[in-house]
């Protein structure tokens, strides 16, 4: 069995923070509303997500990246024992006990990140949905009780839509570099329905592609709609970060839906958090 990584030198919690600041994302900049504590324990959930990820995006076979990613599981067992050995570990289990994190939601992100080691090619619409609700959704669910926003039922419709909108956006966005990792998550029904081979290396340059992505768009432009109407139960202050991460996701589907033809353009920080801010601005107006 593949063994956990050596210890770095840092404390958990520079871990952690080392961890979210050399992965670039946006996420960092959404979570800093967040007070102290509560952002402590988002970035610790972060982390883990993003070192699973790391193995099952890597170099490997299937089986090498199960080993690593099974050694992940028992090190979650141990946090739910509060005996982790690891700096994330540690932090993941302070952030678990503090608020009440379920267990099952990071079996589900480990099950998704065994599904990308194996190889996501043209799912099933059910296979689809299983994956989105592991990678975001539990992470989404998560999430929610981190900020302080649960509240049962409209919180799980509110995490699971927006969830389902921002991978989807992903998967659209992202058609060509998943293609070199050898996957396409583009449902098999949309390629059937649009003639485009279930094949990576031939999909992303198949002239009916535009039209693949226009469908599975609008399956995500519902979603986005389906988050915004669940999020009016919540407290704006509560769910501010959603909504900060939400801005640009959304705006990046916007600018793919202008132009199916042409792969989204690259856009840079300020004008990301520039849209988190406008779609936060637009939850307090509507309240």
């Amino acid at each position: 069995m593949t063994a956990l990584p050596a210890l770095s030198g840092f404390g958990p919690r520079q871990e952690v923070r080392r961890i979210v600041t050399e992965a670039g994302s946006s996420f960092a900049t959404g979570m800093r509303v967040l007070p102290r504590r509560r952002r402590e324990a988002i970035f610790a959930v972060y982390a883990f997500c993003r070192i699973v990820d790391d193995i099952a995006d890597g170099a490997g076979a299937p089986g090498e990246k199960r080993d690593q990613i099974a050694v992940w599981s028992e090190e979650i067992d141990r946090v739910f024992r509060k005996a982790p050995l690891t700096p994330v570990g540690e932090e993941l289990a302070r952030a678990a006990a503090r608020y009440s994190l379920p267990r099952h939601e990071f079996d589900l992100i480990l099950e998704g990140m065994t599904m990308d080691a194996e190889g996501m090619v043209a799912p099933s619409p059910e296979r689809l949905e299983r994956y989105v609700r592991c990678v975001a959704g539990a992470v989404g669910l998560l999430s929610m009780r981190v900020f302080g926003a649960w509240q049962g039922d409209p919180s799980r419709r509110f995490a699971l839509s927006l969830a389902r909108a921002m991978q989807l956006t992903n998967i659209l966005r992202d058609v060509e570099e998943d293609a070199g990792l050898g996957r396409l998550y583009l449902p098999a029904t949309v390629l059937l329905a649009t003639g485009v081979p279930a094949d990576p290396d031939l999909a992303f340059r198949h002239p009916a592609l535009p039209e693949a992505r226009r469908l599975l768009g609008l399956k995500a432009r519902t979603q986005f709609h389906r988050a915004r109407a669940a999020a009016r139960g919540h407290a704006w202050t509560r769910i501010l970060p959603a909504l900060v991460m939400m801005g640009p996701y959304e705006k990046l589907l916007e600018q793919m839906e202008a132009d199916w033809t042409r792969p989204p353009e690259r856009r840079p920080g300020w004008r990301k958090a520039a849209d988190g801010i406008a779609c936060a601005a637009g939850g307090l107006v509507r309240r």
